[in-house]
């Protein structure tokens, strides 16, 4: 039985190593990050076949993919928080909210708004539309084009750019009161 899991598992990572993998280099900025993710891909993989059946292996790969895209931007992001933070009461401690944020040191105080700020993003875009959340976290967080989305879901690309933009404002809204507190921080 063991060799039947271990030759299951061989044919898969033949059978979509190579597709998984770019689908992943196409969300993340470096080869060497889609690598890892693809690793972890395989390693969950590895892990849940010997537990239990996978029905639709292909969906299953490419769900945990987007979801260790998804951790990996949670927890080392690059997104431009402009459009989401700044509106037409724009506030010179913009600056020091994304401090607060991408900066490179560690402190506990530092862990803390970080995780604190993820946390309350996420239940935020909880909050929203199926459509308009996953059109966020693709465009914002996984840095996919308002094209690449478009081809994924067939809607148009101006759909798509209203969606984002309906869900940009409840996070504005939503996150107002974090914001605040952050940067008086």
């Amino acid at each position: 039985m063991p060799d039947d899991k271990n030759s299951h598992i061989i044919h898969t990572i033949k059978a979509y190593g190579k597709s998984l993998l770019g689908f992943i280099r196409r969300r993340v900025k470096n080869d060497a990050d889609a690598e890892d993710i693809l690793q972890d891909v395989w390693y969950q993989f590895s892990s849940v076949i010997n537990s239990e059946p996978i029905e639709q292996t292909s969906a299953w790969l490419y769900r945990v993919a987007r979801n260790k895209i998804t951790d990996k931007h949670k927890k080392k992001t690059e997104t431009l928080l402009d459009d989401m933070l700044t509106g037409e009461d724009e506030e010179d401690d913009t600056a020091d909210f994304k401090a607060i944020l991408f900066t490179e040191t560690s402190t506990p105080e530092t862990e803390y708004l970080r995780n604190l700020f993820w946390d309350q993003l996420f239940i935020a875009l909880d909050e929203l539309p199926n459509e308009q959340k996953d059109v966020f976290v693709w465009h914002e967080l996984e840095n996919m084009s308002f094209q690449e989305i478009a081809d994924i879901t067939g809607e148009k690309m101006q759909t798509l750019v209203s969606r984002k933009r309906y869900a940009v404002l409840h996070l504005r809204k939503r996150l107002e009161q974090l914001y605040k507190e952050i940067t008086e921080y």
